[in-house]
This record gives structure tokens, sequence and C-alpha cells, in this order.
């Protein structure tokens, strides 16, 4: 069967390759067309768009590129009537994939939404817009199928494709990752600014201050291969801190703490068992708007797993140098530390087993398989 994939954001890009990887398993003879990244290519899906011309964060930056995404749009239709693909399998990235929703329920194309859009955090009527344009949904957040369930919504929970990711992953001889990257022999503190310039921007030069706070630990910049070099190397201003491209989980394996932009790699750092102080600022403007719409207590998918805090938030004017200085101290050492990490066993408890990736496939195959079976009959 053909499949028609739409991952815009890093993230997406990761649990889309997977994804991938397990409807080849389950789909010998499935062709896969694609909007991702890298993994995604490399798991074997045939890219069309990249991510990194995609993201977009924030309520002011994505009104400031409207253009550009309604073109995103236009092609994104031609591109899947060319495709006729069995299914449209949507993958997080909301603004956008629930417009393509809307669009392939017009056209008689069957869609499947993996990895809920976080309509429970905000704008929850949305739930109206899926019931009505989603075939299946299939979530991997425990809460969420009875947030669902309260909508006379039934979905699937297949559990969480991090478990996935991680369990694909082989650690690093420490000795050699350090020797490869250039470190010393000094305890690493990984900085994680986020894939999106605007983020990289806005979290680096705070990050990167805590390197003159804590000279005895060693400050490292997991970098995406989807940005430039030099944004990092200006953003960090001369600051002797090293950067590492594209292994993320090397750095973190061998990092004693981690500071961490809000998004899913809050849950990666939390299911490596690395304290981390969880950092977010956006523009002035997308942050007011999002107080006024967002409904839930946390930002980090840590603490909302957990429904409570877990690990420290430190949100636009509050994510500045003191503060920042103040919570990576608490996690260095002590009764703060030992705590947050016993909190993290409990929440990877919480997400169960590993087997999202396969669990979503099949479940994939096995409904337009369903659906082909129901035509038949009625033929």
């Amino acid at each position: 069967m053909k499949y028609y994939i739409i991952a815009g954001e890093a993230s997406g890009d990761l649990h889309g390759s997977n994804l991938v990887r397990a409807l080849r398993d389950a789909d010998p003879q499935a062709r896969i067309r694609a909007w991702g990244g890298d993994l995604m290519q490399q798991a074997g899906a045939e890219v069309v768009k990249h991510y990194r011309d995609l993201a977009f964060m924030g309520f002011v930056e994505v009104v400031a590129n409207l253009r550009t995404i309604l073109r995103n749009i236009r092609f994104c239709k031609r591109d899947i009537e060319a495709f006729a693909p069995d299914a449209v399998i949507l993958v997080d990235y909301p603004g956008f994939n629930l417009r393509i929703a809307k669009w392939c329920r017009q056209k008689g194309y069957r869609t499947v939404y993996y990895i809920s859009p976080q309509v429970w955090a905000w704008k929850e009527g949305r739930v109206k817009a899926i019931r009505r344009s989603v075939d299946r949904m299939l979530v991997i957040l425990p809460f969420e199928k009875d947030f669902y369930l309260r909508h006379r919504y039934p979905v699937e929970y297949v559990g969480h494709p991090l478990l996935d990711a991680l369990a694909r992953r082989s650690a690093p001889d420490p000795e050699a990752f350090r020797r490869e990257e250039g470190l010393d022999g000094r305890p690493v503190v990984a900085l994680l600014p986020g894939s999106r310039s605007q983020e990289i921007r806005a979290m680096l030069p705070v990050m990167a201050r805590m390197a003159e706070v804590y000279p005895e630990y060693q400050f490292v910049v997991a970098a995406t291969p989807v940005q430039p070099g030099e944004l990092y190397d200006r953003l960090l201003a001369s600051r002797p801190i090293k950067r590492v491209t594209g292994r993320t989980y090397d750095l973190l394996s061998v990092s004693h703490a981690a500071l961490v932009t809000s998004g899913t790699a809050t849950l990666e750092t939390a299911l490596l068992g690395i304290p981390e102080v969880v950092c977010y600022k956006g523009s002035p403007v997308s942050y007011l708007i999002g107080r006024m719409v967002v409904k839930v207590p946390f930002i980090s998918l840590v603490n909302l797993i957990a429904g409570r805090e877990v690990v420290k938030e430190l949100i636009q004017g509050a994510m500045n140098p003191r503060n920042l200085s103040r919570e990576l101290g608490r996690i260095l050492s002590g009764q703060a530390r030992e705590k947050m990490l016993e909190d993290f066993a409990s929440i990877r408890h919480l997400l169960g087993d590993g087997g999202a990736s396969q669990r979503a496939a099949e479940a994939i195959v096995g409904f337009l398989r369903q659906e082909e079976d129901q035509q038949t009959e009625c033929r």
C-alpha cells in the first residue's frame, strides 16, 4: 500500500522514522512518501519537504511566515493527489496537519493521526474538527485516551515512541566520545537550545552564561545539523563552549545535568536519567497570547505526565541568568537531584513498555485492510 506521512518538526522526524521502519515491516510492499527530515529518509521514506523549511515557532512567527505556509499547503495538496496514497498519516504539527485532514476528508483520502495535537492544553474546540476529519487517532500519552473519551471520540493508545528511539540507540564509550568531540575530563552539562533558529537565538545566550558561573563543569551544546554552525558560534560569543552536532543522545549519556528547551527533548532527557532544568522564551506577543489560551499548569511533558512539578520550568522573564544559575545548582548535587532521578524512574514506569511504533504501524495497516475488506463486501 501507499502511505503519505507529514511530519513538520525534528521530533516528528524522529518518531516518523521509527514509524516508517515499522510500516515496512508490517507491509513489505509499502511505498512511503513524506514530509520530514534526514531520519525519515534514512529509514526508507521518499522525503519531498524537509522540516527545516517548515518549523515556525509562536503566533507572531506563524503570521510573519503565512505566505510560505499557504504555499506549502497548496504544494502538499497537489503532491497528495499525484501520489494517490491509501492513507495520509499526520504526525503532530497541528496547525498544518488539521487543514490537510479536512481537505483529505473532502477528497476521500483516509487519514490517521499519529501523535495527537495537544488539544488538552489549548484549543479544545479542535476536538470537533478532529472527529469530523480524522478516521483514526493514535495517541502516545496515557491521559490522552481518557481526554478523548470525555469528548466521545474513541482513540487507540499505542505507548510512547521515545521508548523505541531510546531502545534503538547504543550508548557510546564515554572516553571515546570525549576524545572524538574534544571534551576534557570535567563533568558535562548539556545545553539543548532547540532545533528552530528562533529558539536557539532566544535560549542559547542565556544558557551559555552558566559556563562562567560553574567553571568546574564543561558546558556542551547539542547542535542540530539543520542549522548552520555559524549560528551557534555567533551566539556563543567566543565562550570556550564546545558543540556536538547530531549526537544529542550520546551527549546526554555522558552528561551530569542538562538545560533543555521545552519540547520533546525534556522527556528524552528524563528517560535517559539526566537531571534537567526546562527553559522557554518566545516573543512577548506570542507569550501573552499563549498565557491567555493555554489551560494546563505546565509546559514540559515531564511535568504533564507526572501531573505535578518534577522539573523546574523557567518561562519567559523567569528564564534569566540568576534563576537559571540557582536551579542548575540545585540539580548538580544533593537531595533535589536524587528526588528528580526517583521521579524520572516513576515516569518511565507510567509510560509502560516500548513497541509504540510497531503497534502504530499494525493499527494503520489493520485499519486499511479492514476498509478494503468492507469495500469488497459492498461490491
